[in-house]
């Protein structure tokens, strides 16, 4: 299992560190109207980002997760994103 780290940079970027077979590290930007619409407030945006990796973990490898990325790309790759968010 993956070691997921959250740290704020700012009100809308997280930098995010992932320890499997190897680390990885990337910064998400996640638009607070974004945010808001997938989890209702029910979780804090940094909680919502490392849902978001315990999501793509499920999926891939940290080494295939893009470095840099916004969050809502997510939806992009897998349509099935913002549902399984919304679920939360």
């Amino acid at each position: 299992m993956a070691k997921i780290t959250v740290k704020e940079v700012n009100q809308q970027t997280f930098r995010v560190t992932v320890i499997s077979n190897s680390t990885t590290e990337h910064d998400v930007n996640v638009e607070p109207a974004y945010a808001k619409r997938l989890c209702h407030d029910q979780l804090t945006t940094a909680e919502l980002v490392e849902k978001s990796f315990e999501f793509l973990l499920a999926r891939e490898s940290n080494t295939s997760i893009l470095r840099r990325f916004d969050l809502k790309v997510i939806s992009h790759y897998f349509p099935e994103y913002e549902a399984e968010m919304a679920k939360l």
